[in-house]
C-alpha cells in the first residue's frame, strides 16, 4: 500500500479567528482563505485549516487509491468513522491508536 500523508492538517475551535491569530502571530502562518465555518492558513511546509466546532484533535490527511475500499478495510480492522461527508468530500477515520485522518484520493 503506497499511501501518502498530505500537507494539510485540520483542527477545530470554538473561535476559529482567535485560533488563527495565534498561528499567524506565533508560528508565521498566513491567513489565505475564509470560508463560512473554516479559516485557511498556509505555511512553508504544511497547510492548517481551522474549522468551527468541538475539538476532535488534529486531523491529518492520507491519500489512498480508493476511499470506499480503504474505509471498508479500516473499519474491519477496528477503526471508527468520525465524520463522513462524501459531498464535501471528507471521511474522518479514528484508528485504534487514536490518530484521526481524512481519507482522500
Amino acid at each position: 500500500m503506497a499511501n501518502t500523508f498530505g500537507t494539510d492538517i485540520l483542527i477545530q475551535a470554538k473561535d476559529p479567528k482567535r485560533a488563527a491569530k495565534f498561528y499567524v502571530d506565533e508560528l508565521g502562518f498566513e491567513l489565505t482563505g475564509t470560508l463560512p465555518n473554516m479559516l485557511c492558513l498556509h505555511g512553508r511546509h504544511i497547510n492548517l485549516f481551522i474549522e468551527r466546532g468541538p475539538k476532535l484533535g488534529p486531523v491529518l490527511e492520507v491519500t489512498v487509491k480508493d476511499v470506499k475500499e480503504a474505509k471498508r478495510r479500516l473499519v474491519k480492522k477496528g477503526c471508527k468513522i468520525v465524520k463522513d461527508e462524501p459531498h464535501f468530500p471528507r471521511c474522518y477515520v479514528k484508528d485504534p491508536h487514536g490518530l484521526i485522518y481524512n481519507l482522500t484520493t
